[in-house]
């Protein structure tokens, strides 16, 4: 079984983030690490593969400047191959134009199932998964909690808001997975070592056939006008208990229409 999985590279939540004061997006030259949530989709797919007894576990990125620091971390912790996709027309792409630059990349691998994450860190417009099945024109199942592949198929529990729908869907497909589905593991000592030697194919858009003008600024054909440093969080309240704690609490919770 051949499985894609769909995997971002960020900038370090740790580290103070600068933004780039022409476009107003995140500055993106320095290392980029995996994204935490991609991370769940890794292990995933590894853990399919072995139990379909073998397979081949891919990852696609779009990142600037050749990065390849997250990918790297991920085939650390046992993905086989690598394609990366960085070229400098693809600077401020949308949603849709990432979609459609991963679509190219996902298919030069013709897997059997594509995974991604629910939606990236740094960007949450969650759409891109059900982008790039709509693309590829794949069927395709969101919020996955958990996976099993049959003949042909794959079984998916659906999280919802009241727990989760049984669906059954025909390969090949996309599944986006929730973070918390499986547990990633960590890389190895010698799965680090062996990752330097693992292949990381690099492309651009003349490669995938994409037209440069389709994508970044002016594909997507939007302008970022003001952004604005979130509000900080309040210090909260603090009770000493003077025998009558619970009663405040009850009443706090009341107030806020919990109880």
């Amino acid at each position: 079984m051949n499985v894609v999985v769909c995997v971002k590279q960020i900038p370090d939540p740790a580290e103070t983030g600068s933004m780039d004061p022409a476009t107003k997006t995140l500055v993106r030259d320095g290392k980029l690490i995996l994204d935490e949530s991609d991370s769940y989709g890794v292990e995933m797919a590894l853990q399919l593969a072995e139990a379909a007894g073998g397979g081949t576990v891919s990852l696609v990125s779009m990142a600037p400047n050749n990065e390849v620091s997250g990918l790297r971390t991920a085939l650390a912790m046992g993905a086989d191959d690598a394609v990366l996709v960085s070229d400098d027309a693809l600077a401020g792409t949308d949603a849709l134009g990432t979609a459609k630059v991963l679509a190219a990349a996902i298919a030069s691998k013709s897997p059997d199932l594509v995974l991604a994450a629910t939606e990236s860190s740094d960007g949450y417009t969650g759409t891109v998964p059900e982008q790039i099945a709509a693309v590829m024109g794949l069927p395709s199942v969101t919020f996955a909690k958990s996976i099993e592949v049959g003949d042909g198929s794959v079984s998916v529990q659906r999280q919802t808001e009241a727990g989760y729908d049984s669906v059954t869907c025909p390969m090949p497909c996309m599944v986006s997975v929730t973070a918390g589905v499986v547990e990633p593991r960590y890389p190895s000592f010698k799965g680090i070592m062996a990752a330097k030697s693992k292949p990381v194919e690099e492309k651009t858009c003349a490669d995938l056939g994409i037209d440069a003008g389709s994508v970044g600024w002016a594909g997507g054909g939007q302008e970022i006008v003001e952004i604005e440093a979130a509000e900080e969080r309040a210090a909260g309240e603090k009770i000493v208990d003077e025998g009558d704690a619970h009663e405040r609490i009850v009443a706090f919770l009341e107030e806020l229409k919990v109880i």
